[in-house]
């Protein structure tokens, strides 16, 4: 065991470095998803870690927050205000909601900036305040963040500056949905989704919910009745694509799973159309997948990746669908998505660092 501040064996994590490499920091490294950051830029090879931060974890090594990455050579985790952000290409905000705002105002202007939490997903400032209770401090900030689901803002995400990750329901549902509500395939008053999330979604403070006893053998229902943040994101992108208010029926359910998101999207219009519109919207998407018709995939199908799978099934019914899809929360609706917009903003492939298979069983 190698005890906090001892000497460390080197392992060369950047193997593959080559010209291009980035200086990278990593703020709210602790976090879980801090750390799937840390495992997806190990071997990312144009990516280097030089800063790390926590907060009461600071002055410790990941290896003892985190054991599974202990056999990486890491800097130390530090407080925020250490950090030299003197040539720091990009730094990956992992902040709980709320302290990203003044940190990314203060940071010099040759600073990309990933956000992966809340702070920059609404661009309407009183839309922020309404959904987290708080004004937002740098407004300015939110007219130019970008919206972080790469797939749908690919040419904005490439030259921006700073990118406000989206939520990992808010882009789970979107995959299923986006293309159908602008090409007009569906019903736009009658949407309901019912999604099954995995604990991690809720981070790994101590919570009494979250205990093992409260959890396992149970599925709970949380922010019910249109309180869930996510829905200020669905009501945004949604009302852009449609060109009026889309509301659509939003249930999300806790289920004894570590990590991983399954979305039940019901809705009406022609099933065939339907499948067929995101074949085409994703036929050459590397990490959306459409299943055949008829199938739908499951969330152990997705873990651990940066895929997302959908599937369409025709309900006894005519015109009227279900669109299921999967995605991991950590990995394709948070970290994963991060890296595939630093990608971008780098000037790298997007797919580079992140075509791991899923982990299964």
């Amino acid at each position: 065991m190698i005890a906090a501040g001892a000497a460390r064996p080197h392992i060369d994590t950047n193997r593959y470095e080559t010209d291009m490499t980035h200086k990278i920091a990593i703020l709210g490294a602790s976090g879980y998803t801090g750390a799937e950051l840390v495992r997806i830029i190990a071997t990312h090879p144009a990516m280097d870690i030089v800063a790390l931060s926590a907060d009461r974890k600071a002055g410790m090594q990941m290896a003892e927050v985190y054991p599974h990455l202990r056999h990486l050579d890491l800097p130390a985790l530090v407080k925020m205000e250490e950090i030299d952000f003197t040539g720091v290409d990009l730094v990956f905000a992992a902040l709980p909601h709320g302290l990203s705002q003044a940190l990314v105002r203060d940071l010099p202007r040759s600073v990309k900036v990933v956000d992966l939490g809340a702070d920059f997903r609404l661009r309407d400032p009183a839309a922020y305040e309404t959904w987290y209770g708080r004004p937002h401090v740098a407004p300015e900030l939110q007219k130019e963040a970008v919206y972080g689901l790469t797939e749908f803002y690919r040419d904005e995400i490439r030259a921006a500056r700073l990118v406000a990750g989206t939520g990992c329901n808010a882009a789970t549902v979107q995959y299923a949905l986006r293309p159908l509500i602008g090409q007009g395939l569906i019903d736009l008053d009658r949407i309901i989704c019912d999604l099954k999330n995995g604990l991690s979604g809720a981070g790994r403070a101590l919570k009494e919910n979250m205990l093992f006893t409260e959890r396992a053998g149970n599925v709970e229902g949380y922010a019910l009745g249109g309180k869930h943040r996510h829905l200020g994101e669905f009501d945004q992108e949604f009302e852009l694509l449609a060109g009026r208010p889309v509301e659509i029926i939003f249930t999300p359910h806790l289920v004894p799973a570590s990590r991983g998101i399954l979305a039940d999207c019901y809705v009406e219009g022609d099933p065939q159309a339907i499948h067929a519109a995101l074949e085409r919207q994703y036929a050459d998407e590397p990490f959306v997948t459409v299943l055949p018709f008829g199938q739908a995939p499951g969330m152990g199908h997705v873990t651990a990746s940066n895929h997302c799978q959908i599937g369409v099934i025709g309900d006894r019914k005519a015109n009227r669908a279900l669109v299921v899809s999967a995605l991991d929360n950590l990995t394709k609706g948070s970290s994963g998505q991060a890296v595939q917009n630093a990608n971008l903003m780098l000037g790298h492939d997007e797919t580079t660092g992140l075509m791991m298979a899923p982990v299964f069983p």
